[in-house]
């Protein structure tokens, strides 16, 4: 009988010689495990760890996962009723926590530089029957990519993300079995540096610690982390990314956020890539996404004009992006509401949109203007030129946060939509507002229609009842702030 892999679609010679390379590495580091690793609604990883003489045979045959794990909401609860009649009617192939299979990628080995012996593989869901489940983020991501190739395009994305370090304090409570709960409480903690002093060298000093942690961590990994910042608020910090392709990068958020916060931990720190920390004196933190276009055949920026439109001055998108940069930006606009819930997922998120903050408030774009949603970066004949989608939180799953700009800006392009004005006062009022709650987002989307439809109505509605379960819970919670430390701050 064939190996699932073959049986998938996926195994050729290249995924055998890739996988023979893998044997022979585990042998000669002396690796003893190995992870596969998998990506859930949330961004967040989960998995499972092999010893290394069983790891093979998972490449071909993959290893079982129960479905359950596809349909937790943030607190991880089951938000179907899945040993019930019915309970997963709108999930074919779901129910009764049937397994799931996970096959891993070979060409994704890493070795893992915080815990010893130990290599780390990608991994995405599939059926027994080996068709792929549809459901899975990163393959919604693919599935936009392969749109976005039919009309020519690649997509090359850079990455600026905000978030906090901070110093654990003491016993922890999740080391007391007398707090367990579900979800459990969130550690004590201390800050690393004390904020209000943007890019002081002073508090990278201070931080300089645990931020050498997360650069190890990132270059051991070999993504491309080109600087460590200090940010405003109290122990906030932003790492930047060079621009790769949009898998790639979506790939590589991922796996720094996940492997940050477990080299972090081991040293004593806690990284939390919630927007808000649950203090009173804080800064939130944003998921900058630079984004441009680019021709599938010959690389080159199709966002990039070599001279302004006829007739336009800077207020003009004409005036600094093509007309394919033009109509890309008009789509992010046209469905910005829409997409909200991909790039600002949780309850908590929703606070970061208001006045004077560096965030955007309203559906507004702006020549190199930070309070906008959008900014647009660059000038003629510049082949960095590309817009700034500063919607997204850090918290965001990568896979839907970028499937969303791909599905919006494609929509702008075969519309041939015309983008407003630039915007010269953000915060003053004009424009339609931005979704100020997960509620109201999630409404937002299923009025997208244009959305609905590029995400299929199968997974719009599967991703809503987990988000609205998450809403539910926040809303009928007796202490709101106690939920938020629980259900992120202690997990994401």
């Amino acid at each position: 009988m064939s190996a699932f892999a073959e049986r998938c679609g996926v195994h050729d010679a290249a995924r055998e010689a890739s996988l023979q390379r893998i044997g022979r590495l585990v042998q000669a580091q002396g690796l003893e495990l190995v992870r596969f690793a998998w990506c859930d609604v949330h961004g967040v990883q989960r998995g499972k760890t092999l010893v290394a003489g069983a790891v093979e045979r998972a490449l071909r045959d993959g290893i079982g996962m129960v479905s359950t794990l596809m349909l937790k909401d943030t607190s991880d609860r089951t938000a179907f009723k899945v040993f019930e009649p019915g309970g997963t009617a709108s999930l074919p192939g779901f129910g009764f926590a049937n397994n799931l299979l996970l096959l891993a990628d070979p060409e994704s080995f890493r070795q893992l530089p915080w815990t010893p012996a130990t290599g780390w593989l990608r991994a995405q869901p599939y059926f027994q029957d080996g068709t792929p489940v549809e459901l899975d983020t990163r393959r919604v991501l693919q599935r936009a990519l392969a749109k976005l190739a039919d009309a020519g395009f690649t997509l090359k994305c850079g990455l600026e993300v905000e978030f906090h370090i901070y110093r654990l304090d003491g016993t922890q409570p999740p080391d007391d079995p007398m707090q367990a709960a579900w979800p459990g409480p969130a550690p004590a903690v201390r800050l690393v540096h004390p904020g209000y002093n943007l890019l002081s060298e002073a508090w990278y000093d201070l931080a300089e610690e645990p931020l050498r942690i997360v650069q190890h961590t990132a270059q051991a990994l070999g993504l491309p982390l080109l600087s460590l910042e200090i940010e405003l608020g109290p122990s906030q910090v932003e790492a930047v990314f060079d621009a790769t392709d949009a898998l790639t990068a979506a790939d590589n958020m991922v796996l720094f956020r996940n492997a940050v916060k477990m080299a972090l931990r081991r040293a004593g720190y806690h990284a939390t890539f919630m927007c808000r920390p649950p203090f009173p004196n804080i800064m939130s933190s944003g998921w900058h996404l630079h984004q441009s276009l680019l021709d599938a055949r010959t690389g080159r920026n199709v966002f990039r004009r070599e001279s302004p439109a006829p007739g336009t001055d800077a207020s003009h998108a004409g005036h600094t992006l093509s007309e394919v940069g033009e109509q890309f930006l008009a789509g992010l606009l046209q469905h910005a509401r829409g997409m909200a819930v991909f790039c600002t997922p949780t309850a908590n998120g929703y606070g970061r949109f208001r006045p004077n903050a560096l965030a955007p408030q309203s559906v507004l774009w702006g020549r190199d203007n930070r309070g906008a949603m959008l900014r647009v970066i660059g000038g003629c004949g510049d082949e960095a030129t590309r817009i700034e989608n500063r919607i997204g939180e850090p918290a965001a799953n990568p896979y839907l946060y970028l499937a969303s700009q791909v599905h919006a800006g494609l929509d702008g392009i075969a519309r041939r939509l015309k983008a407003p004005p630039a915007t010269d006062a953000p915060y003053a009022g004009a424009g339609e507002s931005l979704p100020t709650s997960l509620g109201e987002a999630l409404a937002a989307l299923q009025a997208d229609g244009v959305l609905c439809d590029a995400f299929g109505p199968g997974f719009v509605d599967y991703f809503t009842r987990i988000k609205r379960s998450e809403q539910q819970r926040f809303d009928a919670a007796e202490d709101r702030d106690d939920f938020e430390r629980r259900e992120y701050f202690s997990r994401i």
